[in-house]
């Protein structure tokens, strides 16, 4: 156990102190807590710092590039990638020591549990929702992706257990907020790519969606939040593609 690789617990954040607090307290098992600020307002950098986070701002570069700068300024090759809204729950904790003191692998994915309207979603699109977010820097690194980033790597991935908690935003009006920038950064992307989007693409992919995760995901076993979560993903399948129509004209 004294071996075993040290590892960098990394954030990058913007005006997250509401939920920082938490997510920093279930990071303390790791040996450094790096926080990547790219100008908060509310206080985030002061709260980070007071927790014993090595802070520091740089401007956003978008979600794949602001993730992997801070990837590059960890002190540590193995890093933890969590985002300011997560806590890692005592179960993935003791699974991330366990895995790192004899790593078999070189980056290791876990299930992401999404808290939406007081309820963990436990089917639909919202779970087990596995997310590669440990791993050696030296064979993985994330994509270049403005939104919907994700790490990429060549060699075989490991799986832990122990879930990642996601909390969602308080209240529906700040949800969709978010959702709102996250299709338009996604239709920029597709513009970019040169997607051509049909009438038929932009009726059914929301409904195909909703039939996948609603029925043959069991989304109907997570009560009324499970549904609203699932419409409102619909939705925003249905606002990507129609923000690439509007931004093509």
């Amino acid at each position: 156990m004294a071996d075993r690789p040290l590892v960098s617990a990394v954030l990058i954040t913007l005006n997250a102190a509401g939920s920082l607090a938490a997510t920093l307290e279930s990071l303390a098992f790791c040996n450094e807590i790096l926080v990547v600020d790219s100008g908060s307002t509310d206080g985030t950098q002061q709260l980070a710092a007071s927790m014993g986070a090595r802070v520091i701002h740089e401007p956003w570069r978008g979600f794949g590039p602001q993730k992997q700068f801070a990837v590059d300024e960890a002190r540590n090759d193995w890093v933890l990638c969590i985002d300011s809204d997560e806590i890692v729950s005592p179960e993935l904790q003791q699974s991330v020591r366990e895995a790192l003191a004899r790593p078999s692998h070189t980056a290791y994915e876990f299930p992401r549990c999404n808290r939406f309207l007081g309820r963990y979603l436990k089917h639909g699109e919202g779970y087990p929702d596995y997310s590669l977010r440990l791993f050696d820097r030296r064979h993985a690194r994330w994509s270049d992706d403005a939104v919907h980033e994700q790490v990429i790597s060549l060699e075989p991935i490991g799986r832990l257990k122990g879930d990642l908690l996601h909390h969602s935003e308080d209240t529906i009006e700040s949800y969709l907020a978010k959702q709102n920038r996250y299709t338009t950064l996604a239709a920029q992307s597709l513009v970019a790519e040169g997607v051509d989007v049909s009438f038929s693409k932009l009726v059914l992919s929301p409904s195909f969606r909703f039939f996948k995760f609603y029925f043959l995901r069991s989304g109907y076993r997570d009560g009324v939040a499970g549904f609203i979560h699932i419409l409102i993903g619909c939705f925003n399948s249905f606002a990507k593609y129609a923000k690439v129509i509007e931004m093509k004209k």
